[in-house]
């Protein structure tokens, strides 16, 4: 027979009642000796799928040489001196990339660093960034010239099937979300000049950060904000330099340096990252895709093929190689 609460409900159907009687119930059961339903659950086996890992649990396989006894201060992560060597090539050919940006830009650079309309010259610039110069290709920029758009047409790049490089920040799911984000930011500062210029009191080094900042946009990551400016003030276009690697999320490049760098700590990685730069005569923009590169399966040279011996040789020596 069912027993009623002072609520005038059966007490198995009162809100209030019910898990007074439910705690009751447990507790007899723990005092007889029998276990609850949820101890039950818990001390039950867990099925496990032959060969599949938990959905939780991502595995890396890192591209690392044995260790040989190599030592150096300013990497204290590296334990080889076939890893340094490799660093300093990749230093070398990032470092060649910003010179060539500067004195003789190649491919669509050379557009943007000469477009008379800056509205043109950094849309183009985004493009560019946003889905990345292709590798191992005749014109790095081909998916790009395949799908760019006129800033002046309102009209967004059809990105269906469009060929993407190794630093895109395209995700096809996003669809067009990312570029209508970008001219909403640059609308409500009224210009893309505005929103990259922002305050004219500004040191390059801080309009760069800070505009990093703002550009945190749905879809578009720390390499592709991070290239872009940097592209943008090597050619030119607005003053901007990197002050710092401005690690920001768990991207290639913040794996990169903690194993260069010995450190998880994002103030101490920032701290020796521009000790390497200081010490090897580079800038900390090349360092920042020559750790991309150097933690990547292929090398990303982002539209540019030219070496700078002499970063080459300063880091060379100031990693002890």
């Amino acid at each position: 027979m069912p027993k009623f609460c002072r609520h005038g409900t059966a007490i198995e159907s009162c809100p209030i009642c019910r898990p007074s009687l439910e705690s009751a119930q447990r507790a007899a059961a723990a005092r007889a000796g029998r276990p609850t339903a949820r101890q039950r659950a818990s001390a039950a086996p867990r099925k496990r799928t032959p060969g599949r890992q938990s959905s939780g649990l991502v595995i890396r396989h890192e591209r690392r040489a044995q260790d040989d006894g190599y030592r150096s201060a300013l990497a204290p992560g590296l334990r080889s001196s076939a890893d340094a060597e490799r660093l300093a090539d990749e230093i070398a050919q990032a470092m060649g990339r910003v010179a060539a940006l500067a004195s003789d830009p190649p491919g669509l650079y050379a557009e943007i660093a000469h477009e008379p309309d800056i509205e043109e010259a950094s849309w183009l610039a985004f493009l560019v960034a946003y889905l990345c110069p292709l590798e191992a290709s005749e014109d790095p920029f081909a998916a790009v010239r395949l799908v760019r758009t006129a800033w002046s047409d309102r009209e967004l790049p059809r990105l269906e099937g469009a060929r993407l490089g190794p630093r895109t920040a395209h995700d096809p799911a996003r669809s067009e979300d990312t570029l209508i984000a970008y001219r909403r930011w640059a609308g409500r500062a009224g210009s893309q000049a505005a929103a990259f210029t922002a305050d004219p009191g500004w040191t390059p080094a801080q309009r760069f950060e800070r505009v990093f900042e703002r550009l945190a946009l749905p879809g578009l990551h720390r390499r592709a904000r991070y290239d872009l400016l940097v592209t943008l003030g090597a050619l030119g276009r607005y003053p901007l330099s990197a002050p710092s690697l401005l690690l920001s999320e768990d991207d290639t490049v913040s794996r990169a340096a903690k194993r260069v760098f010995g450190i998880g700590d994002r103030l101490t990685l920032e701290r020796r990252a521009r000790a390497l730069a200081q010490a090897a005569q580079i800038t900390i923009a090349a360092l920042d895709l020559a750790l991309d590169s150097w933690a990547s399966e292929t090398r990303i040279s982002l539209g540019s093929d030219v070496c700078d011996e002499d970063a080459h040789t300063h880091t060379l020596a100031a990693l002890g190689c």
